[in-house]
Formats: C-alpha cells, sequence, structure tokens
C-alpha cells in the first residue's frame, strides 16, 4: 500500500497510555479555525513560503479579476462570464473535489475508513479517517494532496487556453484555491515546528476532535 511504513505508527492505546509520547493538541473540529490562526500567527518557514505564494495568487487574482471586468466595459463580456463561472464552481463543487482529494490521499496513506464532515456556518469542510493514525510524512502527504493536483491541473489548463477566453476560469480556480488549502497549511506546520520529534496524529469521528501527539525525547545522559 501506498506510503507504508517500515516500521507501524503506533496504536491510539500506545499514544494514550505510553509514556513515551505526550498529548500535543486535543482540537474540536468545529474549534479547529483557532487552532489553525495560532499555527499561522506563530510563523515558521512553511507558512512563511505558503503566505508568499498565497499573495501571489491573490495579486494574480485580483489582476485579471479587473481585467475581465475592464474588458466586460469594453464590449468583451467572455472573459468575465469566465470568472464570474470559476467563482461559481470555487464555492460549490471545488470545495467538494478538494475535500475528496483529501479523502482519496487518506484512502492512498493506509485508511480503511474516509468520512466527510462539515460546518457551513463556519465555511469549515474537512475529510478524516476514524481512529487512524498518520505520521508527519503520512499526514503531509494528505495535507497538499489537494494543493498540488488542484494547481497542476489549472495551470495544464491555463496554458492550453491562453489565447482563449476560457483560460479565466482555471486562473481564478486556481488562485481562489490557495485559501482553500489555509487550514491544511497550519495543521501541517504544526508537524514541522517539532521537527526532531516524531510526530502523530488521529481523528475520533465520535467525538469530532483530532489529536495530536509528540515522542518524547528522552536525554541519556
Amino acid at each position: 500500500m501506498f506510503l507504508t511504513n517500515k516500521t507501524k505508527n503506533p496504536t491510539i492505546q500506545e499514544l494514550q497510555k505510553n509514556d513515551d509520547f505526550e498529548l500535543m493538541a486535543e482540537l474540536s473540529h468545529s474549534q479547529i479555525k483557532d487552532f489553525i490562526i495560532n499555527q499561522i500567527s506563530e510563523g515558521g518557514s512553511i507558512i512563511k513560503i505558503y503566505m508568499i505564494y498565497q499573495a501571489l495568487m491573490i495579486l494574480i487574482g485580483i489582476f485579471f479579476l479587473t481585467r475581465s471586468v475592464l474588458l466586460a466595459l469594453a464590449g468583451n463580456f467572455s472573459p468575465l462570464l469566465f470568472t464570474l463561472s470559476g467563482l461559481f464552481i470555487t464555492l460549490t463543487l471545488l470545495i467538494i473535489i478538494h475535500e475528496l482529494l483529501h479523502g482519496l490521499a487518506l484512502i492512498l496513506a493506509g485508511a480503511r475508513r474516509v468520512n466527510f464532515g462539515a460546518y457551513p456556518k463556519k465555511f469549515i469542510f474537512y475529510a478524516e479517517a476514524d481512529r487512524q493514525v498518520l505520521n508527519r510524512r503520512q499526514f503531509t502527504f494528505v495535507a497538499l494532496t489537494p494543493l498540488f493536483t488542484v494547481k497542476i491541473i489549472s495551470l495544464a489548463a491555463i496554458i492550453m487556453y491562453a489565447d482563449h477566453p476560457f483560460f479565466y476560469l482555471p486562473l481564478f480556480l486556481m488562485s481562489a484555491h490557495s485559501l482553500f488549502c489555509a487550514g491544511d497549511i497550519g495543521i501541517l506546520s504544526a508537524f514541522y515546528r517539532h521537527r526532531n520529534s516524531e510526530i502523530f496524529s488521529y481523528d475520533v469521528k465520535a467525538e469530532k476532535k483530532s489529536y495530536f501527539y509528540r515522542k518524547i525525547i528522552k536525554d541519556h545522559h
């Protein structure tokens, strides 16, 4: 199976009861946005790279949105129509695709059961693998799969339709999708804030919570 380990991840019981591990965070899914904001505010190399990328995507999105409006005022409505279509897809289908990609990545990482949930009023959507322990490498793969998949497909469509008004649709999707990935990057940064420790995470569907554990580095001196 893809992303399997040479050594197995610890079980939930081992994480909870073994003195070699300590609980880093216990997150209710409804409150996970606060955790993400805290992670982003603390910075780190991953956050810095993502913020630069996000700023670039936002600037590109604003530039071409403005351009499509100016073209519409000049009588060419096609770019604006494709941009608005991109906005509609972003707020509907792209959300579903993003979470399905997380779900697929979880399956490839070894999950047997994948569930989806949402808190629409808070604009929180998530995929979870009930009681499936993930290590840093597996979580990285799950977190980044939507970002890179949507990016690659959007870039391919942008290049393919560079001389056609349809160009505005994938360009808007690519730009807007960067905002969707803030949560993924925020949580992922927690795994890399403790580079010298092994980090593990798992979800509990019944509790609607995620747990993060760190392997304690013991001083043998």
